[in-house]
C-alpha cells in the first residue's frame, strides 16, 4: 500500500502550477512533510526545467516516495479541452523524454481509482465541456518507483482554468486519502486503439477491470520486449490482455498480437466481450 506521494509538477508548466497551487490548500499543515505523519500524504517537488525529462529530476527525492504523481499540462492538434491519466513511458522511441523502449511502473488499481475519482468529481463541480480520457503509455521520464501522469488539456486557456485546476487537485488529495488495496479487481494492460483509448475508458470507468499500461496501434507491431515491459512495470500481477479488436488493423495484425500473447502464456479478452 502506498503512503508516501510526491506531486511533481514543473514551474514553466501553467497546468501544472495552477494544479499544485489548488492542492497546496487540501495539506493539513504545510510545514510538515508527508513523513511526519503516520497517516497517507502528499510533498510536493517543483522543478525548474520540463518534468518529462529524467535528467531535469532529483531521482535521490523522487526515490524517498512511495508513488509520484506528475501534474501537467496536455497538448493536442485537435484542442480539445481534456483531463487526462497515463502512465509515462514509451513503447518505441523516447521523443518526449524517457528512454526508448522503456515505460515506468505504474499501478493498475491507482489508475483505476483516479480515474473513477476524476469523473466523480468532474461532475459533482459540473465542469461538461471537458472530455475525461486515458492515453496510451508514451513520454517520459524514466523513473524508478511507480507513478502516473494527471493533465489538464490543451491550450494555454485551459491550463490556467482555475475550475479544472481545483477539480485536479481535489481528485489527487482524495485518492491519496482513498486509495484502497481492491482484490476483487482484475488487472489488465490494453493493447490497440487510438491514442486517447475510447474503449478501455469505457472499461476502466464502467467494468471491474483495472488497466496499467496500453499500447496503441500506432506503437504496434508488437514484440516480445513491450509485453514484458507492460507485465513487469504494472505493479500488480496480471490477470490477462484486454484488446480493442477493430483497432488492431487487419487479420494478420491481430494475429501476430495474438501470437505473441500465447507465446508468453497471456489471456486475453476483446473490449467487445467485457460486461460495461
Amino acid at each position: 500500500m502506498y503512503k508516501k506521494y510526491l506531486v511533481v509538477a514543473s514551474k514553466k508548466d501553467l497546468a501544472g502550477v495552477n494544479i499544485t497551487t489548488q492542492l497546496s490548500q487540501f495539506r493539513k499543515n504545510p510545514v510538515l512533510t508527508s513523513f511526519d505523519s503516520e497517516k497517507p500524504g502528499f510533498d510536493f517537488y517543483l522543478v525548474d526545467e520540463e518534468i518529462i525529462h529524467t535528467r531535469n529530476l532529483d531521482l535521490e527525492k523522487i526515490n524517498k516516495y512511495d508513488f509520484i504523481i506528475f501534474a501537467s499540462k496536455h497538448q493536442s492538434e485537435k484542442k480539445e479541452k481534456t483531463l487526462s491519466i497515463h502512465a509515462p513511458g514509451n513503447w518505441r522511441h523516447a521523443d518526449f523524454g524517457g528512454e526508448n523502449e522503456m515505460v515506468c511502473k505504474t499501478s493498475a488499481l491507482f489508475q483505476k481509482q483516479m480515474f473513477e475519482m476524476l469523473h466523480n468529481i468532474s461532475e459533482k463541480f459540473n465542469l461538461k465541456e471537458y472530455k475525461l480520457t486515458l492515453e496510451c503509455t508514451h513520454h517520459g521520464p524514466l523513473i524508478n518507483k511507480p507513478g502516473i501522469f494527471i493533465e489538464i488539456g490543451s491550450t494555454e486557456n485551459e491550463w490556467k482554468d482555475r475550475k479544472a485546476g481545483f477539480i485536479i487537485a481535489k481528485t489527487i488529495s482524495e485518492i491519496i486519502e482513498e486509495f484502497k488495496h481492491n482484490p476483487y479487481n482484475e488487472i489488465a494492460f490494453g493493447i490497440g486503439g487510438p491514442h486517447y483509448c475510447p474503449n478501455f475508458n469505457k472499461i476502466q470507468l464502467k467494468s471491474n477491470i483495472a488497466l496499467s499500461h496500453v499500447i496503441p496501434q500506432y506503437a504496434l507491431p508488437l514484440t516480445d520486449e513491450m509485453i514484458k515491459q507492460a507485465v513487469e512495470k504494472t505493479s500488480e500481477e496480471i490477470d490477462f490482455a484486454v484488446l480493442d479488436w477493430k483497432g488492431l488493423g487487419n487479420a494478420e495484425q491481430r494475429k501476430q498480437v495474438t501470437d505473441i500473447l500465447d507465446k508468453f502464456y497471456i489471456p486475453y479478452k476483446k473490449t467487445s466481450e467485457i460486461k460495461k
